[in-house]
């Protein structure tokens, strides 16, 4: 009786690796990704929950009812809108998290660019936003009632993200971070063929500083 022949070893592919489940939840943006239709544009959506949350929390954790407005006082010195802050903190940490999620979840799939990956429209909205909607504009500064501590009650430049969550801003936001995802005007075409997660998220953030240098030529015009 003849001894079976031990099977020849397969090479491990990227589909037979572990499945990376934690950076496929981040890169699919925790499910948008997978929904049938325009999953890009439901992941700019996320984009825009994303950005607006911090104010929508401030805004319920402040009492807004109790807010005053008042004339910028010259002799305060600026500070550091905390609001503004957090966002940046927040957007590079979304923009770094996502580069490395969007890189390890499309060598599992091995695909270039996956359309399930979602996470670059997110990271692009909400640069658009932060950049062309949130940013301080010179208007009557915001102050707080006295018992809320916060640095920014005289804040001299002016707008916080609570005084500046605009639904146009957001709707022209939208469509503006859409339009030049879709186009890709230069260098995002270009910057897709950088190595890994840079090529999958990089054309994303260009479209957004596009679309966000759209929204200041809208509050220019008095939007």
């Amino acid at each position: 009786m003849s001894q079976p022949t031990p099977s020849t070893p397969t090479p491990k592919t990227s589909n037979s690796a572990r499945k990376p489940r934690v950076s496929i939840a981040i890169a699919t943006a925790f499910g948008l990704g997978y929904l049938p239709k325009a999953p890009g544009t439901f992941g700019s959506l996320g984009g825009i929950a994303l950005a607006t949350f911090p104010a929508w929390v401030m805004l319920i954790g402040t009492k807004v009812g109790g807010v005053i407005f008042s004339e910028p006082n010259p002799a305060e010195p600026p500070a550091i809108d905390p609001l503004i802050a957090l966002q940046c903190l927040l957007a590079v940490a979304v923009a770094l998290i996502g580069v490395w999620a969007a890189h390890r979840t499309a060598k599992y799939w091995n695909v270039k660019d996956p359309q399930k990956v979602v996470v670059d429209e997110v990271s692009g909205q909400q640069l658009t936003l932060l950049f062309g909607g949130f940013w301080p504009r010179h208007s009557p500064v915001v102050r707080l009632p006295r018992d809320i501590p916060m640095i920014w009650a005289n804040h001299p430049l002016g707008v916080s993200m609570l005084n500046s969550v605009n639904w146009k801003y957001l709707l022209l936001g939208f469509i503006l971070f859409r339009v030049f995802d879709i186009w890709k005007p230069f260098p995002a075409r270009q910057a897709e063929s950088l190595p890994g997660g840079w090529g999958i998220m990089a054309d994303d953030w260009i479209a957004g500083i596009y679309a966000a240098l759209g929204l200041w030529i809208a509050r220019a015009a008095g939007l």
